[in-house]
């Protein structure tokens, strides 16, 4: 199907007696997914849900209490009512995998069952914790895709593989981004080049020497943590995540042969902005940290440059992106094409907003309330424009107190020991955790979203915000910012996160 031919009609239709492969489902994103699928194209044939488990049971205890339960498929419950239960058997079917393991783990009887049914696969698995451990983050993010790829050359009827990454990949970099893809071992750094092979081989040895020594599983865990921080900044990257998330682009590009690839590449995702219901989430994701640390003021600081740009997109625009992005390029076997689902360029949100938008909304809605009911006054965050400038506050501030606590108790025989370990260590884990959140925060570029905007214009601009029950709408341009983040995010932080 050509660009130049979309609409709603037939960007739902696609999905019609399709059977689809999902990973990742039980994550935020993936329920929204799921529900968005499910409610407006009732006649898709299967979703198959990869979900980690030992057994079909375990798979349908996960998908009933971790996907069906949640609040956003309330909607579709009172869609079918009393044959709601009958209509999720009839289209879920649980798969016991997972994308670490080649062939997802499948026996030969299952996998050569469900390659021969499966039109559309979808890969949302990943992990997204900024401090994984590097062993951890390489198995699911590069060696995860790497099975993708090679269970989607043994689908005979496959028409399309669409992987969700993030628009992070690139980095620290600066100016406007375009949707370009990486090459195997292209890196960040200048100079310096990414063997994929030797970074798993690396993992392995150091793995290997640790229980050779004997190491403890915390200092393991730790090994493994400064090693993909290290290896992640070695080449250009801030951190474990983007770095093992850039190399997953580079697994599918060099793995792909023939099959139409679309990747998928989201700014900071946030609440659902309309659909199905408006303000939900799940999780307390990367601006959400800000928002819950001053709602309960235990986050009297923080590093965000007020005058940069903070590029965010609700969760329902990055679907309905996902959806249009399938149906245009089926069956397209030279399609490999990067989609930028950001904000920044057409509809950019000053980081100032947020934060206003944020301290205005608990000045007037307290979120908590004294000991004898009174309303508490809220302290304005103080805000830093640079980590350098943080770390000096936080220095004479804290530190030097806490070293001077720390000398007090030594003289006194420990006295104070308990207490400046625990204050200690409230103040490492929030330093730790502002400068796991400073490249966003502190990010200088902007992501083009040239193919994007050509899918949308594609799109009747009616039918993306009304189409009767429900829209494609994936324009950030219809976005405005105040009311979505005073009215409905934050709001939806509060009821389906706290």
């Amino acid at each position: 199907m050509r660009i130049s031919e979309m609409d709603v009609d037939r960007v739902v239709g696609y999905f019609k007696g399709k059977s689809i492969l999902i990973t990742g489902s039980t994550g935020f994103l993936g329920k929204v997914l799921v529900e968005k699928i499910l409610r407006v194209q009732p006649d898709v044939k299967k979703l198959f849900l990869l979900i980690r488990a030992s057994d079909v049971e375990s798979v349908k205890f996960r998908i009933h209490n971790e996907i069906m339960g949640k609040q956003i498929f309330q909607v579709l419950k009172e869609k079918h009512g009393l044959e709601f239960d009958n209509f999720v058997k009839e289209k879920i079917c649980p798969l016991v995998g997972d994308v670490m393991h080649e062939n997802f783990g499948l026996d030969t009887v299952k996998l050569r069952e469900v390659s021969k049914d499966i039109d559309v696969i979808i890969n949302g698995a990943a992990t997204t914790n900024f401090s994984e451990r590097y062993d951890v983050a390489f198995d699911t993010n590069v060696l995860g895709v790497k099975h993708t790829c090679e269970f989607a050359k043994k689908c005979t009827k496959l028409k399309m593989l669409l992987h969700v990454s993030t628009a992070y990949v690139a980095g620290e970099k600066e100016g406007l981004i375009t949707e370009k893809t990486f090459l195997m071992g292209e890196t960040l750094r200048v100079g310096t080049h990414l063997d994929i092979e030797i970074e798993l081989n690396l993992i392995k040895d150091t793995k290997r020497e640790l229980r050779a020594s004997s190491s403890t599983e915390k200092a393991e865990r730790k090994t493994m943590k400064e090693l993909g921080l290290k290896r992640a900044r070695n080449f250009g990257w801030p951190n474990t995540y983007l770095f093992t998330r850039a190399m997953g682009e580079m697994m599918i590009g060099h793995l792909r042969g023939d099959v139409p690839v679309v990747i998928i590449r989201p700014s900071i995702i946030t609440s659902t902005i309309k659909e199905p219901l408006p303000g939900w989430i799940e999780g307390i994701r990367t601006v959400d940290t800000v928002i819950m640390g001053h709602a309960k003021q235990t986050l009297p600081f923080f590093v965000i440059n007020l005058d940069l740009t903070l590029d965010m997109i609700p969760g329902d625009m990055v679907v309905n992106a996902m959806m249009a992005a399938m149906a245009a390029h089926s069956e397209d076997h030279q399609a490999q094409i990067i989609y930028h689902v950001t904000s920044s360029v057409l509809n950019p949100t000053p980081s100032s907003l947020v934060i206003d938008s944020m301290h205005r909304y608990f000045v007037e809605n307290p979120p908590c309330k004294g000991r004898n009911g009174e309303r508490v006054r809220l302290k304005k965050m103080r805000i830093f424009s640079t980590l350098a400038r943080l770390r000096l506050y936080t220095a004479i501030k804290y530190e030097l107190p806490l070293e001077m606590l720390r000398l007090l108790s030594i003289a006194l025989c420990g006295v104070f020991s308990r207490r400046y370990n625990e204050l200690n260590r409230k103040y490492r884990f929030l330093m730790h955790m502002i400068e796991l959140y400073a490249p966003f925060a502190l990010f200088k570029g902007c992501f083009d979203d040239t193919n994007l905007e050509r899918l949308r214009m594609a799109m009747n601009k009616d039918d993306q915000i009304n189409n009767g029950a429900y829209s494609l709408d994936f324009d950030p341009k219809s976005i405005h910012w105040v009311d979505y983040f005073y009215g409905v995010h934050i709001p939806g932080v509060l009821k389906y996160c706290v």
